[in-house]
């Protein structure tokens, strides 16, 4: 829908309401216009006569993946505006906090009642992680993206674009009452949890079989290799322990133990050995025989989720990687065509935006 309303913008020279552009602004926030002006992206016209204008052509760079230059002539083909592809940047610098604001806007706060399964409706399900973004000649991360996921509304709750410094916590992400956190092994941190834990949230997140800090209800060492080997014939187990944290309260929990099949241990393992062989490290005996098990903790009691269905719930939390190569794929997100940061930030901001609005039109069961 995106590409087809900024492919068509050439031809619209003598009409800019056409039936494409008002599905567009039917989910655009009331005030959207006056925000441009308040947020400084539209403080002198200088080639483009309002906001909407504006907003059309940066699209066209945003959406469709022109470049500054084919923007420029694009837009002046389609009567948005008269401008060079040095202004279409300098508007697009001055337009990152609108752009943070619209792609906000589009982050819906809540999910649906109506959506949540039966059995585990007391709770908001929320899959939190993070994604890295390169800049042009770069061999590692220069931008994270922090992204929190309802489900199964499939809506973002919430983004924060930081630098590489920043590392992933559950800390990053707002808590509501009631939410039940998702996570990969990267949070596993009494901190976090502990956040969490105090704003009325409950945390189901993966952990490292052979290293995670555990210890027994009675503070005794906890061992979940060892322990984990006496599942026998069962798939799923289960122990009361607690996560220890080094600065923060350690936190109270149950540990679940999900056995793997013999082709997944393999998979699992020849995938360790790959990493630790592109890494140049040796790999310990311990970690090829984690590799059997899959273990998460979780603070939410057996007496409200069983062991299996805090696997069934973890599960969920796949979507949030297929958000992410959404965004990825369709609007190409994860690799950066700008170099200072101001640029940086306001085309990822941009990019948030098209695959947010892209995901909003999905949702609805009609086009307006």
């Amino acid at each position: 829908m995106i590409r087809a309303i900024t492919t068509r913008a050439p031809i619209l020279a003598e009409n800019r309401r056409d039936p494409d552009w008002e599905v567009i602004l039917s989910y655009l926030p009331e005030g959207w216009a006056d925000a441009a002006r308040q947020l400084g992206a539209f403080t002198r016209s200088r080639g483009f006569a309002d906001p909407e204008a504006m907003l059309r052509t940066l699209l066209l760079h945003l959406a469709q993946g022109c470049s500054l230059r084919e923007t420029a002539v694009r837009a002046k083909r389609a009567g948005l505006a008269n401008v060079s592809d040095v202004a279409v940047l300098k508007r697009l610098r001055a337009a990152e906090n609108w752009l943070h604001y619209l792609a906000s806007a589009l982050a819906l706060p809540e999910m649906p009642a109506h959506l949540m399964q039966k059995r585990f409706g007391r709770f908001r399900l929320c899959a939190v992680d993070a994604t890295a973004i390169s800049e042009p000649g770069s061999t590692g991360t220069d931008w994270r993206l922090h992204y929190m996921l309802e489900l199964p509304a499939l809506a973002c709750g919430h983004f924060e674009l930081t630098d590489v410094h920043v590392g992933e916590s559950l800390t990053r992400f707002p808590v509501q009452k009631g939410d039940l956190f998702l996570a990969d092994g990267g949070y596993e941190s009494a901190k976090g949890i502990d956040y969490v834990r105090e704003r009325g949230g409950e945390v189901a997140l993966r952990i490292r079989v052979a290293v995670c800090p555990l210890r027994t209800r009675s503070n005794k060492p906890f061992d979940l290799l060892k322990v984990s080997s006496s599942l026998g014939e069962r798939r799923y187990r289960e122990w009361p322990v607690i996560m220890e944290g080094a600065r923060t309260p350690s936190v109270p929990g149950r540990v679940c133990v999900y056995r793997r099949e013999a082709e997944a241990v393999e998979v699992a393992r020849a995938q360790i050995l790959r990493r630790a062989s592109r890494k140049g490290h040796e790999v310990m005996a311990e970690t090829l025989e984690a590799a059997k098990y899959v273990a998460l903790f979780t603070t939410v009691p057996l007496s409200f989720i069983s062991t299996s269905d805090v696997f069934a719930l973890y599960r969920f939390r796949w979507q949030i990687e297929l958000a992410f190569k959404r965004l990825k794929t369709l609007t190409g997100f994860g690799h950066l065509p700008k170099r200072d940061a101001a640029s940086c930030r306001a085309w990822l901001y941009g990019k948030l935006f098209v695959g947010l609005l892209a995901e909003s039109m999905a949702r609805a069961p009609f086009f307006p």
